[in-house]
């Protein structure tokens, strides 16, 4: 693990400077989880929520969040992206994948707007649909890939680790 970059040496915050650093194409990729009622996934599915069609709306805003990372995470750099995906994969009867892809030929990466517009996603689909679904659980979130720069391809070995289980409601 390399030292932490985000504080010089008297423990003062700093942003990075990566004005000397080479532009590279940077990519990131990450996913996050909603567990719902198989009510709630069958009714969004069948575009049947009453706010609209949940899966354009959050990826809208996901879109949105991770062009807005840099204003939402204090340190992050402000990023001219040249792609954001966001894609909805439903696993089982109450469990929504969200992964999103950013790209950026830039000085820094965009780990954080992976995951920036993955949980915007997540959570602008809770928004829409906790009229019929209160209980929808959010998470977790996690990085699946990187590459560009310095530090080079990351690559999650394996994502079952961090897949979740279904999470009965509390009682």
């Amino acid at each position: 693990m390399s030292s932490l970059t985000h504080f010089d040496e008297t423990g003062a915050s700093r942003m990075v400077d990566v004005g000397d650093k080479a532009v590279t194409r940077r990519i990131a990729r990450a996913e996050g989880w909603v567990d719902m009622a198989p009510e709630t996934l069958k009714t969004i599915l069948d575009r049947k929520i009453a706010k609209g069609d949940v899966f354009e709306v959050a990826r809208i805003a996901g879109i949105m969040a991770a062009k807005e990372t840099s204003r939402l995470i204090p340190l992050c750099h402000p990023l001219a992206l040249s792609a954001i995906r966001i894609e909805f994969s439903p696993c089982d009867d109450r469990r929504l994948r969200i992964e999103s892809f950013v790209r950026v030929d830039g000085q820094t990466g965009v780990e954080m707007e992976a995951l920036t517009a993955v949980s915007v996603a997540a959570l602008t689909v809770y928004d829409m649909c906790k009229a019929i679904d209160r209980e929808m659980v959010l998470g977790p979130f996690c990085l699946l890939e990187k590459d560009g720069g310095r530090s080079g391809h990351f690559q999650r070995e394996s994502h079952t680790a961090v897949t979740p289980e279904i999470v009965p409601p509390v009682s």
